[in-house]
């Protein structure tokens, strides 16, 4: 009997630390003390909030990009979009300036346009994917040429600029907020909290896992799959959507640079998150940590001398490789 409980208390122990959940946690509070003994204003309220809130667009789509991985699909066209959609959103409220004038209702106009365009154009990602069952490694790589391409098209290789009265009527979404946090942070936060409640506690979550890790069994228990995935692209869309109603405010322009890498920085931080490449598991908690865990890296390269912050993209594309190969290692020892 002894015997039997001292072999098993290895395994209980393997059981109870397990990497790929406490590993970002372990990951996020080393970056930390690095960045304290690195930098003393590291830690203070001003950079960590300015962090958090730069960090806010990256974290609303990148917990969009946690269904979507977790149900066994991808988006690289995320960056592109948000371009699209901030270029779009900026002409639409310099058009309706005259009209309406400057007010409240040229800034709900702009965030409803914002918010139409996205879902749309998920929606079309969405149909490609599942009804016409093109790969969707195909079909958002596409896109994210198209978006780039028609945001440098309608600003005519240059960038497009919101009237400056509508900037300063827009600016406090960014620069505002409540006791101190601004609203990108809130929103974010209240995103993250809806995403990691639907992704546990609702039968959405669990179709989107049960349709990542084998999509012919969750067909046979009558999951709908072609329409939880759709849904996913959509639901990625709309985000995309919120998050450049949170971007445009803070410069008030758009143009063919806007939202570069996007989509490796929301990839990369599901990823560090812990969820599944392959899709069959997602964990939003975990896709918080991995964004903040990589703005606190481009943080810290800007706040110090050691390594240029140039090399920020090299190091997101490192870290993607080393979580995969830990998700690999995982299972291959399962």
């Amino acid at each position: 009997m002894a015997a039997t409980d001292t072999a098993t208390t290895p395994q209980r122990v393997a059981r109870k630390f397990d990497l790929m959940v406490w590993g970002p946690v372990l990951a996020l509070a080393a970056l930390i003390v690095v960045g304290a003994l690195m930098n003393p204003n590291f830690l203070g309220y001003a950079n960590i909030t300015n962090v958090l809130a730069r960090s806010a667009f990256i974290g609303i789509i990148a917990v969009g990009m946690t269904f979507v991985i977790a149900s066994g699909g991808l988006d690289l066209s995320v960056g592109s979009m948000a371009a699209f959609v901030a270029g779009l959103m900026i002409l639409v409220m310099n058009a309706a300036l005259p009209t309406l004038g400057v007010g409240i209702p040229v800034i709900l106009l702009g965030m409803l346009t914002a918010i139409v365009a996205g879902v749309i154009a998920g929606f079309i990602n969405g149909v490609l994917i599942t009804k016409l069952g093109i790969e969707a490694f195909i079909v958002t790589l596409g896109s994210m040429g198209i978006y780039r391409s028609l945001v440098t098209w309608l600003a005519d290789g240059g960038t497009l600029s919101l009237d400056f009265s509508l900037r300063t009527l827009y600016r406090p979404v960014y620069y505002d907020g409540i006791l101190g946090i601004a609203w990108p942070i809130i929103v974010f936060a209240v995103v993250a909290i809806i995403g990691e409640i639907a992704m546990r506690r609702s039968r959405f979550g669990r179709y989107c896992a049960a349709i990542g890790s084998n999509n012919e069994v969750a067909r046979y228990s009558s999951v709908s799959v072609d329409r939880v995935r759709m849904a996913t692209y959509v639901i990625l869309g709309l985000l995309v959507g919120l998050a450049t109603i949170m971007y445009v405010p803070r410069l008030g322009s758009a143009s063919a640079s806007t939202g570069v890498l996007w989509e490796l920085e929301a990839i990369a931080a599901v990823i560090i998150g812990g969820t599944v490449l392959k899709g069959g598991f997602g964990r939003v908690w975990g896709t918080v940590i991995g964004v903040i865990i990589l703005s606190l890296i481009g943080n810290i390269l800007n706040l110090t001398d050691a390594v240029s912050p140039y090399l920020n993209g090299a190091i997101q594309g490192v870290i993607i490789i080393l979580a995969v190969i830990l998700q690999r290692d995982k299972k291959t020892r399962t």
